[in-house]
């Protein structure tokens, strides 16, 4: 046989064996490893988000049903008694002292804490003008008696700070809560600290703003000798109070004289 014809042979054998000579047929590949997108995501390990809580308000004691003993609700003489609440007020204060003083009349400002921060020029107007100062608690908290005693006695504390800061030889006489929403754990906590709680006897409700016409029948329908009334210079607007004092004011003296509570 010839060599060409034998290495033709030769060649075919081999095809033959490794399976390549099939037509149409290719060989098989190896087995390719798996790719990465088609193995299955590892599922996200989710840390637990920290809480932040708020903590919580202190509970406040429930309210008494009744007034508790000890506070002050007559003038002590058979003069009547005006107080006023929430000032001292750049607006109004001046108002009414120049009123007292045209008319020779004292009267008690109950004083907020905050606003004798900010107008301490106005509280020592009023004592240097001759009348009296009365703690009304530092922003004018109607829940301050429901606190604790600890919280009550600070933020009396910080009020007659202010006041003192403003005025520093001052008495601070009295304390007031304001809306009237006395416990007698605040009423126990001011006579400790020196300060005797100051209600009232007639209540006008000028803080509602009706017109002055109405704030004048109400303190006159109801103020006897000896009676408490209490108004505001401050707090909001008080351009009716301001004009019902204008007769008010000369009205009580006349009748029943004004005298400062004792």
């Amino acid at each position: 046989m010839r060599p060409r014809a034998l290495s033709a042979l030769a060649l075919g054998l081999v095809l033959l064996v490794t399976g390549c000579g099939e037509a149409g047929k290719s060989p098989e590949k190896a087995a390719a490893p798996p790719s990465a997108s088609a193995s299955p995501s590892p599922t996200p390990v989710t840390k637990p988000s920290p809480t932040h809580t708020t903590p919580a308000k202190p509970k406040l004691r429930p309210l008494p049903k009744k007034l508790p003993a000890g506070l002050h609700r007559a003038s002590g003489s058979n003069g009547v008694a005006l107080t006023f609440d929430d000032g001292p007020d750049p607006r109004y204060t001046p108002q009414i002292l120049a009123q007292l003083r045209a008319a020779r009349v004292k009267a008690t400002f109950c004083v907020v804490g905050k606003q004798a921060r900010r107008y301490p020029e106005l509280v020592a107007r009023i004592v240097r003008e001759g009348h009296q100062l009365c703690n009304h608690s530092w922003h004018h908290d109607v829940n301050l008696g429901r606190r604790s005693a600890a919280e009550i006695r600070s933020d009396l504390e910080r009020t007659n700070e202010a006041i003192h800061a403003a005025a520093p030889k001052a008495p601070i006489t009295w304390f007031r809560q304001p809306g009237g929403r006395w416990t007698a754990e605040e009423v126990t906590v001011a006579k400790q600290m020196g300060l005797r709680p100051l209600h009232w006897s007639v209540d006008p409700q000028d803080w509602d703003h009706p017109p002055a016409k109405t704030i004048i029948k109400r303190v006159k329908g109801a103020t006897r000798h000896g009676s408490v009334v209490l108004m505001h210079d401050a707090g909001g607007d008080r351009a009716q109070t301001m004009a019902a004092c204008r007769h008010l004011i000369p009205d009580l003296k006349r009748r029943f004289g004004i005298a400062l509570p004792r």
